[in-house]
């Protein structure tokens, strides 16, 4: 591992900003770095800091970087292709499921986990801890199934409306109908298998069809997404939402897409506490352990300059916290606790 203090001038940021992200569970409830493994054979194994288009859609995380960085789990998702025909969907995101395991499984400080008690054995073990996701359900389009318990969560719909419901995208064609029955029948089919039913890209509509029909008991998730009450666009959640996931025990992920987070903040180009602005936000709305982190890196978002380098990105988040005057248990809930929560209360 490098030295902290190399590590801190790398980053720059305080030696106790490092020692801090060290010393907590660190865990990114969205990462995308499979898409551009699928595009064009990106190598995950490699170190791509610096490599054209570095930082733009693309290269924000590797898995060099990941380790380097302090990340001690992720969510590693695996996107549905909308232009793909429902029939082709169920075959090839099992083909994906194999190939994403089979990747992570060539490194071996990673271990696949299902649970939190599989969690926190990785982490005795020094590893860091992939949780396998699906973003967008209808790749289990004619009924969920996972025999292996591997898959945690499932984002419901994606960027197109699909026979689950409505997506918050733009691109959505037709009058806004909600969650479908359809849907309704594939939230229970997740509770049944204690998955995470995920309502990032959800409309409004179809996000309070599904809390409707949604076990109770169980925690729901917003992986990625900002708040509307910091910067009101179509892909981020209101305060009501935020409580909303709160109240059942979820947490909400923040994302690091500067078009989500606002261009702008106090008059300057959005930088990384842009994110902690939107945190407070459902720090506010939900309570104290309502917040996460889900970058979205990989995903084609363009992160504020700062965070470019998922290498160094947490490391100077917990700069800008430790600025802000957050607690060291607020800190450490954010980056991960909050969410090993709502793990051990769905999957213990």
């Amino acid at each position: 591992m490098e030295d902290a203090k190399d590590f801190a001038g790398r980053a720059k940021v305080s030696l106790e900003a490092v020692e801090l992200l060290r010393a907590s569970e660190v865990i990114d409830l969205h990462l995308e770095t499979f898409i551009p493994r699928r595009l064009w054979g990106y190598d995950i194994h490699a170190d791509h800091l610096g490599s054209f288009p570095w930082g733009y859609f693309f290269g924000h995380l590797d898995l060099p970087r990941v380790h380097s960085g302090g990340l001690t789990g992720a969510m590693w998702s695996i996107a549905t292709n909308i232009t793909r025909s429902g029939l082709k969907r169920p075959s090839i995101v099992i083909e994906n499921i194999e190939a994403l395991q089979a990747a992570l499984k060539k490194d071996a400080n990673i271990s696949i986990v299902r649970n939190r008690s599989e969690y926190d054995a990785a982490r005795r073990a020094g590893r860091h801890a992939a949780l396998i996701t699906i973003q967008g359900g209808n790749a289990f389009e004619h009924g969920f199934s996972d025999p292996s318990g591997v898959v945690t969560r499932v984002t419901v719909v994606h960027l197109s409306n699909s026979v689950f419901g409505d997506t918050s995208s733009p691109a959505r064609l037709g009058k806004v109908r909600g969650l479908t029955d359809k849907g309704r029948e594939y939230i229970r089919a997740l509770n049944k298998d204690r998955v995470f039913v995920d309502l990032a890209h959800a409309s409004e509509q179809t996000f309070w069809d599904a809390l409707e029909v949604h076990d109770r008991t169980q925690p729901p998730i917003v992986t990625h997404t900002c708040m509307r009450s910091v910067n009101d666009m179509w892909r981020n959640i209101t305060d009501k939402q935020a409580k909303a996931i709160a109240d059942l025990g979820g947490v909400v992920g923040v994302m690091f897409h500067r078009g989500f987070l606002g261009r702008r903040y106090e008059g300057k180009p959005t930088d990384g506490r842009h994110v902690i602005t939107h945190l407070e936000a459902i720090l506010s709305a939900g309570g104290e352990h309502a917040a996460a982190l889900g970058s979205d890196y990989d995903g084609f978002i363009v992160p504020p300059p700062d965070l470019l380098d998922g290498g160094v990105a947490f490391a100077r988040l917990v700069q800008y916290m430790l600025d802000a005057k957050w607690t060291t248990e607020r800190i450490q809930n954010v980056l991960g606790q909050n969410f090993l929560r709502s793990f051990a209360a769905l999957r213990p």
